[in-house]
């Protein structure tokens, strides 16, 4: 399984013969970053040494995932510095590529349980005879679709670490489509909404994308998604011709 956390490994914890010819300048280089990095913001740094921070932004994105303690992480910056500056260790980053997909997964499921845990019990939650967790944020007074209908909405859906993978804002536009032919997430719970209403929805992973999420998007498989609905109108039933 490809996926983006796992490039991010191979990124910064993969032990190359390069990593070691160059382990003596990155420890160099270390400490002159930590001096600058401290006290100057992202905003204020060169060009350059801004897109190593948006690396730095990237892979901490990606391996949010995992979840990981205060001790883990300690643990984790162990490997990345040892990595880089070309340390000698019986420890081999590929023999371990099965128990890191398998730790990930663990890890993104107990993440995934708890934000459904803590969605139903949020005020006026309902939960879905599908696990779906359906909260009215805003009544509607308009009316409400059916599953055959076109819908029109402005969303913000979230990964569990709260981290946007997609918005209509960013288009300024709502978006248009079939309320049939989205993931059963969305057919169950905008047919909730009426015209005017918003809702925040909580997505299992099996009402959402599953094992599949789309190509290039930052949803890792089997995840569990929150969206942001606004039901903006309901210009269409779908099942005329």
């Amino acid at each position: 399984m490809r996926t983006m956390w796992m490039a991010t490994l191979t990124l910064v914890l993969g032990t190359t013969g390069a990593q070691a010819q160059g382990g003596s300048t990155a420890k160099k280089n270390e400490s002159a970053a930590k001096a600058g990095a401290v006290e100057t913001s992202p905003d204020d740094l060169p060009e350059e040494s801004k897109t190593i921070y948006a690396l730095g932004l990237s892979v901490g994105k990606d391996l949010s995932l995992f979840a990981l303690s205060p001790e883990e992480l300690k643990i984790l910056q162990r490997g990345i510095s040892d990595g880089m500056s070309g340390v000698t260790s019986s420890i081999e980053p590929k023999e371990y590529a099965s128990k890191i997909q398998a730790f990930a997964k663990t890890r993104q499921a107990q993440a995934g349980n708890a934000t459904l845990e803590r969605a139903a019990k949020e005020p006026n939650a309902v939960k879905l005879p599908s696990g779906v967790i359906y909260r009215e944020i805003k009544a509607g007074s308009g009316k409400s679709p059916r599953v055959t209908d076109t819908v029109k909405v402005h969303y913000e859906g979230r990964l569990v670490d709260g981290t946007i993978f997609d918005t209509s804002a960013k288009r300024g536009i709502p978006v248009e489509f079939p309320l049939n032919g989205v993931i059963p997430c969305w057919t169950q719970g905008v047919a909730r909404m009426k015209v005017g209403g918003k809702a925040k929805l909580t997505c299992p992973s099996g009402t959402a994308y599953g094992e599949r999420p789309p190509s290039g998007s930052r949803i890792p498989p089997n995840a569990v998604l929150t969206f942001d609905v606004e039901l903006v109108d309901v210009p269409g039933d779908t099942s005329r011709p």
